[in-house]
């Protein structure tokens, strides 16, 4: 005996699902949502440390440059609903925007429950019915083709299923890795799941005595057996297990990849935007300049404070020597580390601290257009369980709101 039945159910009540839910009832859809938890957008809420980076107001070919994998397949999808679609679909809505340092765009309340809130209310408005505490077993399918789901409390039927369950990152949240399951079920290749945009941990002993140190305006260069892999600039975060902050997420992607294949270092360049040489000829004329000074106050004009004992550990002097007995070789030495501060990265943090996963449903078994699969007929896919995963800066929910609306907006066409 079946429970109640729709045109379309989708399954997980995230950004993607909320999205891909309102799309298709608003074309007319009878549309079930249903969801684990025991409410909707729990991940969605804290997202940006609550605040929810929406998306980024950069031109389409910025934007397929970053993501680390597979952004080419996302221009079908970006034709029809791309970053001022969504801003315009906030606005509407009552939900204003605001624009900030990197083309980051937020809700001005700077309230990720209030982007819950709209999608919420976007949805119920168009006649979706969403169940709670509702979690998804699998996915029924006939002769290639979908018809329903089944649930604990018996099955849901419907010819068209969306999957929307997230990665399986920030577990407590509902992303449990369920959709990689079912996709596999159903005969979909899953590239391997890793973390990305997560902190890394350092051998480093002296970083816990550095636990919360912002650098602002640094360069940081991963390092893979010496080469270079990928560079960075912008703010990083000293941790007591290792480095985080913005470019060290965005650069998390390639360390983890990096990893099994030999030791792998991050590279910090304190003052970018000086040569060597500019830098060499800085510390000397701060040394002439402030000769009687000793060295340890000298350096606060050129590093944040708590930096300035280990720095001087490493480059061997003693604090209380004068600006002004500095040599040559020692200056020389200063001049590489804040040209070139080493750090000997061990690991990622665990999937569970990642704030989205890499890998997933493999792209080349999706329709670009309507994300329904190339393998099961009536089944489409959207967000964080496809193979796709961007830098920090609105990308992935820019992904996951577009690819929601085109899995919606087919799901209602093909009913």
């Amino acid at each position: 005996m079946s429970l109640e039945n729709a045109d379309v159910i989708v399954v997980g009540g995230g950004a993607s699902g909320l999205m891909a839910a309102g799309r298709a009832a608003e074309l007319g859809a009878k549309v079930l949502l249903l969801e684990k938890m025991g409410r909707v957008g729990i991940k969605l809420a804290i997202t940006g440390k609550g605040r929810c980076n929406l998306t980024n107001s950069g031109d389409l070919q910025s934007f397929i440059e970053n993501y680390r994998h597979n952004g080419k397949f996302l221009y079908n999808v970006f034709s029809r609903f791309f970053n001022q679609d969504l801003v315009s679909f906030f606005h509407q809505k009552g939900l204003p925007t605001v624009e900030e340092r990197g083309k980051r765009i937020f809700p001005s309340s700077n309230r990720a429950k209030d982007v819950v809130r709209v999608l919420k209310e976007y949805a119920a408005s168009c006649g979706v019915k969403t169940l709670i505490h509702r979690p998804v077993r699998s996915v029924r399918q006939e002769n290639g083709a979908v018809i329903g789901v089944q649930t604990d409390s018996g099955p849901h039927l419907a010819p068209r299923v969306i999957l929307a369950t997230g990665g399986a990152s920030y577990p407590q949240t509902g992303s449990t890795g369920d959709g990689y399951r079912m996709a596999r079920e159903m005969g979909h290749t899953l590239v391997p799941i890793r973390p990305a945009l997560v902190p890394l941990e350092a051998e480093e002993g002296y970083l816990r005595g550095l636990q919360g140190l912002s650098l602002k305006n640094v360069r940081a260069t991963l390092l893979s057996r010496g080469c270079k892999v990928e560079e960075e600039f912008g703010e990083m975060l000293f941790t007591h297990f290792g480095i985080s902050g913005p470019i060290v997420l965005t650069l998390s992607g390639s360390a983890v990849e990096e990893f099994p294949r030999g030791k792998v270092e991050l590279s910090i360049d304190f003052k970018p935007a000086l040569t060597r040489e500019q830098v060499d000829q800085r510390l000397l004329r701060e040394f002439r300049g402030e000769g009687k000074k000793k060295v340890s106050n000298i350096l606060r004009n050129l590093l944040p404070h708590r930096m300035v004992p280990v720095f001087l550990q490493r480059a061997e002097v003693p604090p209380d020597q004068k600006g002004g007995e500095i040599p040559a070789g020692v200056r020389g030495r200063m001049v590489n580390l804040l040209k070139d501060w080493r750090l000997t990265l061990r690991r990622a943090r665990p999937l569970e601290e990642a704030i989205i996963s890499a890998g997933g449903v493999s792209v080349k078994e999706i329709h670009p257009s309507t994300m329904e699969s190339r393998i099961v007929r009536g089944l489409h896919f959207c967000g964080e369980v496809l193979d796709i995963d961007g830098k920090t800066g609105g990308y992935n929910l820019q992904a996951a709101f577009s690819t929601g609306w085109a899995a919606g907006e087919a799901a209602a066409k093909g009913r």
